[in-house]
């Protein structure tokens, strides 16, 4: 296990510290799993997959597909086992990324996940009532792009977490100031 690293960490840029979950779909007849990577500075998803299983691989296509894109300085798990495999940590661990765990019992601890699954079930996953996995990847596909592009934050000055992200990470863009905050 790895201790949790963001109590009282002022995060002030992306790619500072990155959350992973994991939350279910429910279809008209079963489940799927969602897992997605959150940049917690501009809430932007960075990467997700969706599975009928819980099996490793989806969350390891997740992670491949992140680490794409950037290296984040920490990332922040809860304690379940794909986040303490070691075919999970390996990469992580590999590039240098410092790993953060949330303590027992302390969904609050990856807060900024939690919400986005909020915000994806309530708006998404909940009105739709998916029948089939087709139909859940179609309809979490557009959300999550809407979710990055198009739907504003009212915690990033009512921009979207791409605004944000993408701001930030252009060395000649002018740098979109997201307020700070501090995890206690």
């Amino acid at each position: 296990m790895y201790p949790y690293l963001l109590r009282n960490l002022a995060v002030e840029r992306p790619d500072h510290v990155w959350g992973i979950d994991i939350t279910y779909v429910r279809l008209a007849a079963g489940w799927m799993y969602l897992v997605a990577v959150l940049d917690w500075y501009s809430r932007y998803v960075v990467s997700w997959e969706l599975d009928q299983t819980l099996e490793l691989g989806f969350v390891l296509a997740c992670v491949e597909r992140a680490l794409e894109r950037a290296t984040p300085e920490i990332v922040n798990s809860d304690q379940g086992s794909h986040f303490t495999s070691e075919q999970y940590l390996a990469p992580l661990v590999e590039r240098g990324i410092r790993i953060s765990m949330d303590g027992k019992g302390r969904a609050l601890d990856n807060i900024f996940t939690e919400r986005l699954w909020r915000s994806v079930k309530y708006e998404e996953i909940y009105p739709k009532g998916y029948e089939t996995p087709r139909e859940a990847r179609g309809g979490l596909r557009e959300y999550l792009r809407f979710y990055n592009t198009e739907r504003p934050h009212q915690s990033l000055g009512y921009r979207t977490p791409e605004e944000v992200y993408l701001a930030a990470n252009r060395p000649s863009a002018h740098r979109l100031s997201a307020p700070g905050w501090v995890r206690t």
